[in-house]
């Protein structure tokens, strides 16, 4: 809990100072600015956008994953109100809540090397896993240089070569 009785956000700010830490910087604004398209706009009257990029860098939601994961079996509307209220953004919940019954997974990765249990939202309208069995054991990592993880914990197997023919 935060000052005022308010609760923490599901979210964190991830140190983009840092040695080794990389977030896709730069790029966004300038492959817009002066192109043929920002110039029409410009000539038929539309201001021009704002420099900031679309993307958001440097924040970590980690704590909303974990947040989902911990109200599966709860009802959808009283998660989701408390979810909207603690982020920045509604995008990051579906990430991992499929919203129609195409988008369901059994699992989703995250950043490339994090793996969080898919959600879906239940006929009964509450929050629950679409593989309620999937296990740590049952992933295996996609290379042996990084640290895979399946809701928050190492992959218990090790990473294989691929057999050669």
């Amino acid at each position: 809990m935060t000052r005022a009785g308010r609760k923490d956000p599901l979210y964190r700010k991830v140190n983009t100072r840092a040695r080794g830490v990389h977030h896709r910087s730069g790029g966004d604004f300038r492959h817009q600015r002066n192109s043929k398209q920002e110039k029409l706009a410009i000539a038929d009257g539309i201001s021009r956008g704002s420099m900031h990029g679309r993307e958001q860098r440097g924040l970590d939601y980690t704590p909303l994953f974990r947040f989902l994961l911990s109200k599966v079996g709860e009802r959808w509307s009283t998660v989701y109100a408390e979810a909207v209220s603690r982020l920045d953004r509604e995008d990051p919940i579906f990430w991992l809540v499929a919203r129609h019954e195409t988008e369901r997974r059994s699992h989703v990765c995250i950043g490339g090397n994090a793996f969080y249990n898919g959600l879906y939202i239940d006929d009964d309208g509450r929050l629950a896993k679409v593989v309620a069995a999937l296990r740590n054991e049952d992933l295996e990592p996609g290379c042996a240089c990084c640290t895979h993880t399946f809701n928050g914990v190492p992959f218990v197997r090790s990473y294989k070569l691929p057999a050669s023919d």
